[in-house]
Order: structure tokens, then C-alpha cells, then sequence
């Protein structure tokens, strides 16, 4: 008899050390922060040349670096839309969409996409922003540049186009370098038609240092979005002032320290500095799917995915210079984010083989 319990229990040992590993917990994440940037391969960023040296050797070695981190289309918008959202690319939201205009026919699907074209989405789309206020948590979209010119922007809050109309910030100006494309939250109808959530929550770069002064004022969620000269979008900046990767590690110099400093990030913070999508790449990770309304995300060239840009994490729940071998994504991303705060998980970042930030990232109990 008691030769059996310990074949049993044998058995049963070994069954465990087959069967797949489980996710390990979420550490008590209770802000994050998001910086994204534009438009570069991981190897031209964190390479041995990279023209960004505070991105490159002082982030990384001061949290963790993701070399296998992807983007999930071209060009740009398809990838800011993902990341609060979960939606795949249309064929409008891969060209940036020049005209601002409703999703049609905006009918859902059963993975959780909407299906049609164009790149407003209908009022019964969730995004990260609307999970968060249902669950009385809170979320900042800090755009910078945005309100500069209202007369361009159409506004100094939730800057967007009319329904209908072109965008005229597909290109910058010298005293205005907002580009309502790469911020995802005025391309819902959930947020854009509520005047006081946009004044509240879609402002100004501007309004962040204050927002960071006590842990109580700095949103559940904050998204930062640098202009197209300090983004990395722009080689030379529309004011003439010298762009690229250099602007784009002065803004981290400049923002990061503000952030890791700030009582929010210090007590129980998570801050991710991603990039868009690759300048020359459209490969693809973690089983993206292509979705309803394109074949293929890579746009153009044709391939399944935004490729691999890498991106750097900062956290006290990360040890210093960890690297990490796991891929992500953006919709790992979002899945990671809606984790933290106990939400649904929205669109592809429900996908049953989808990865969130694991033990390979946090790696240190502060």
C-alpha cells in the first residue's frame, strides 16, 4: 500500500513537471506609465551605434531590456489604436488615416474586433480608458504640443479633426509638432463625444509635473506621447532644430527622472518606453492574428506584423540590467496593463496564447 501512494505520488510529480507552466502572479502594479516612440529596428536603437546612449546603455541597464518586444502593424496609428484597445488594423489606420472618418459598418465579431473600415470607432468599443473609469481608477493621455495651435489641432483638449474632415497635423509646423495619429484615444466615440472626460484626461504634455506631485493626483494610467520632433519620427524638426533618436533621448533624459522620481512610480510603478513599429521590419510575434478588416498588418510590404522594435521597462519590482529572452507585443501590452487593474482583457489582448510581463521581467522585490 504504501508502495502505491509513492508511485502516486511520483506520477503525479512528474505530470506537473510536463504540464506547461503557469503565468507567475502580477506584482502589485498600481500606475503605469507609457512613453512611445517612433519608428525604429531594435538593432538601430540598442545597438553598439545607437544614437540614443540614455536609451540604450543607461535605461536598459537601470531596469529591463525586451530585445524580443514587436510592433503590430505599419504604419503608425494601427499600433497606438492596439495598444489601448486591443483592435487589429484597418486598411484606414495603416495609411494614418489622412481623413478622419466613422468605422463602417462597425459591426463586432466574435474574437472581439470590429469589422470595417476607417478609423473611428463606435461609442460600444471599450478602451483601456473607459475599463479604468468603470472600476473608479483613473488615466491620462499627455500629448505633447497638442493645444499649441487650436486653430490646427481643433482643439487643446482631445485634439482631433471633424468627423468627415482631413487631418492637418499629418504634418508638423514650426510652432506645433502635435499629431492627432499617435494619440489613440480621440480615434473612439466613447471618449470624443464626453467634452468633460476629454478636458480631464487628454490634455497637454504639460499638465503632467504637476500631476506627479503625490501619488494621489497621478493617474492609474499615464500615456505620454512626445511631439514628431522629439518622438524620433522626424529627422529634422519642423522648428529646425535637430530631430531623430538624439531628440528623442534628450525628451527620455528630461522625462524619465520626472517620472521614476514622482511618489506614484517609487511606491508600486511600471513604466514601459516602446516604440511604435520598426522602420524596415514587419515581422510579427506571439501568434498575431491579422484580423477582419486587412490581410496583412505589415501594410505595404505585405508582412504579418509592425517587427521587432525592443523596448526598455522600468520598475522597483525590476532588478537592475535584467534582460529578458520572452517575446511581446502590443496587445501584450495592453493584457499586461488590464492585469495590473483587474479588467477584461479587450480585442487581441485576449488571445488564449498571448503572454503578459512575467517573472522574466520583474525580477526584484522591492
Amino acid at each position: 500500500m504504501h508502495l502505491r501512494s509513492l508511485l502516486a505520488a511520483v506520477a503525479a510529480l512528474a505530470a506537473l513537471a510536463l504540464a506547461p507552466a503557469a503565468h507567475a502572479a502580477a506584482p502589485p502594479i498600481g500606475h503605469v506609465f507609457v512613453i512611445v516612440l517612433e519608428n525604429e529596428d531594435a538593432d538601430s536603437s540598442f545597438g553598439p551605434s545607437s544614437q540614443a546612449p540614455y536609451l540604450a546603455r543607461t535605461l536598459t541597464a537601470e531596469g529591463a531590456f525586451v530585445p524580443g518586444y514587436y510592433g503590430i502593424g505599419h504604419a503608425s496609428l494601427d499600433d497606438y489604436i492596439a495598444m489601448v484597445s486591443g483592435q487589429a488594423p484597418t486598411i484606414v489606420t495603416q495609411a494614418d488615416c489622412p481623413l478622419f472618418f466613422d468605422v463602417f459598418p462597425g459591426v463586432p465579431t466574435s474574437d472581439g474586433q470590429v469589422l470595417g473600415q476607417g478609423c473611428v470607432y463606435p461609442a460600444a468599443v471599450q478602451t483601456i480608458a473607459g475599463q479604468l473609469t468603470a472600476k473608479g481608477l483613473t488615466w491620462g493621455g499627455y500629448m505633447e504640443d497638442m493645444g499649441n495651435d487650436p486653430v490646427r489641432d481643433n482643439g487643446t483638449a482631445c485634439a482631433h479633426p471633424a468627423i468627415g474632415h482631413p487631418d492637418q497635423t499629418q504634418q508638423a509646423s514650426p510652432t506645433d509638432q502635435y499629431a492627432t495619429r499617435h494619440n489613440p484615444f480621440v480615434y473612439f466615440h466613447s471618449i470624443i463625444d464626453d467634452a468633460a472626460q476629454c478636458a480631464a484626461h487628454d490634455v497637454a504634455l504639460t499638465r503632467l509635473p504637476a500631476d506627479l506631485a503625490s501619488a494621489s493626483t497621478t493617474p492609474s494610467l499615464t500615456f505620454i506621447t512626445p511631439d514628431l520632433c522629439h518622438d524620433g519620427h522626424d529627422a529634422t524638426c519642423a522648428d529646425g532644430g535637430p530631430g531623430g533618436m538624439p531628440a528623442a533621448d534628450a525628451f527620455l533624459r528630461e522625462w524619465v527622472p520626472r517620472i521614476t522620481s514622482s511618489p506614484a512610480y517609487q511606491s508600486d510603478g511600471l513604466l514601459a518606453i516602446v516604440f511604435d513599429e520598426a522602420a524596415s521590419d514587419s515581422s510579427a510575434c506571439c501568434g498575431e492574428r491579422p484580423g477582419p478588416n486587412t490581410p496583412a498588418p505589415g501594410g505595404q510590404s505585405g508582412g504579418p506584423g509592425g517587427g521587432r522594435t525592443g523596448a526598455v521597462l522600468l520598475s522597483p519590482f525590476i532588478a537592475p540590467g535584467t534582460t529578458s529572452d520572452q517575446q511581446y507585443n502590443h496587445y501584450s501590452l495592453l493584457r499586461s496593463i488590464e492585469d495590473y487593474f483587474g479588467v477584461a482583457h479587450l480585442g487581441y489582448a485576449a488571445a488564449p496564447d498571448l503572454r503578459p510581463f512575467g517573472s522574466d521581467v520583474f525580477t526584484a522585490s522591492p
